[in-house]
């Protein structure tokens, strides 16, 4: 390696054993330098493994809840989300989604995105992924 070249770290698979685990070939986050990249989280319950309720507002805290614990086992936060894309099946929910948004970002939200699509995993109608920084002041 070249005197100048940086050495970044490895990625870093981040799986926590307080949520449900994968239903797939996929990590549900991945630490890479600064940055935690989440898979797309959906409302599962962490006691039960099945989908918490059928209402959008309980789903939409449901996997910001699980969000938080998995960017905690990776030493991050919610408050240290830089950008969340937000899958939901039904546009109409939007002010619901604020409405819990400005709840657990009361300052500082992150960039955000929100499309409608046909479907999602298990049925929800609602799935969030998410991009953060690492608290380095730990």
């Amino acid at each position: 390696m070249s005197a100048g070249a940086k050495m970044y770290k490895p990625t870093e698979i981040i799986i926590s054993d307080k949520l449900p685990r994968p239903v797939g070939p996929y990590s549900p986050a991945i630490l890479s330098g600064n940055y935690i990249f989440t898979s797309g989280q959906i409302p599962l319950s962490p006691q039960t493994g099945k989908v918490v309720s059928d209402d959008f507002e309980e789903q939409v805290r449901q996997v910001l809840d699980n969000l938080a614990v998995l960017l905690q086992t990776a030493h991050s936060s919610l408050q240290q989300i830089v950008k969340c894309t937000v899958f939901m099946t039904n546009l109409e929910n939007f002010p619901v989604l604020n409405k819990v948004f400005a709840e657990y970002f009361p300052n500082n939200p992150p960039a955000r995105s929100a499309v409608q699509v046909c479907r999602l995993p298990l049925d929800v109608l609602v799935e969030i992924e998410a991009i953060a920084v690492v608290n380095n002041e730990e």
